[in-house]
């Protein structure tokens, strides 16, 4: 019978092919790890200029405040209160003037639906001083109101358009639709040379 006995205390290990492979993989994290402490480092810089850019604007909006504030207790002023009601009701009276039918229907007839005409409009400024169209529409079906908004939508003259009600135009079955839409109004701006 034949035993085989190792007689070493520590057996033979290729420590030469051990650092070689672990010492790669820990070059590699080292050098990534550099990596993203560099990339942290620049975007801390840069958030601390946003955060600078920021305060900043925050500080010119909120003297804007402190003017509109101060220009409007001038105007709250019993002295000045005739003038301020006379002048707001003039601007409004201005303001509608300027409201141009025939450029909002031009407007209008770009995105109506072929099978979709409008009933009554309505113009109104509302408490952001926008001008606000709300329109009666009738038509064929509810798929040319809808259509309608989309393509009010994607218009520069109509903004945040919204079907707002809709109900048949009879009791009788494919009698059409007769729909609500309110949109914000946009006018091209005139330009200093033009009428």
């Amino acid at each position: 019978m034949r035993l085989d006995i190792n007689l070493a205390t520590r057996p033979y290990e290729d420590a030469r092919e051990f650092w070689v492979r672990w010492g790669t993989a820990i070059a590699i994290l080292g050098v990534l790890t550099l990596g993203l402490i560099g990339w942290t480092v620049r975007s801390w810089e840069n958030a601390g200029r946003d955060r600078h850019a920021i305060a900043q604007l925050q500080q010119k909006i909120a003297q804007r405040d402190r003017e509109r504030a101060e220009d409007q207790a001038v105007l709250d002023m019993s002295a000045n209160r005739s003038t301020r009601d006379q002048s707001q009701f003039l601007n409004g009276l201005i303001r509608r003037k300027a409201f141009s039918w025939t450029r909002v229907f031009e407007e209008l007839e770009q995105v109506m639906p072929a099978n979709l005409h409008v009933v009554s409009l309505r113009p109104e400024f509302n408490e952001q001083n926008e001008m606000q169209l709300e329109m009666r529409v009738a038509g064929d079906n509810r798929n040319a109101a809808v259509e309608l908004v989309h393509r009010m939508e994607s218009s520069k003259h109509f903004q945040s358009a919204q079907l707002l009600s809709e109900q048949g135009a009879s009791s009788e079955p494919g009698s059409g639709v007769i729909a609500t839409v309110i949109s914000t109004y946009v006018p091209d701006q005139p330009n200093g040379g033009g009428k």
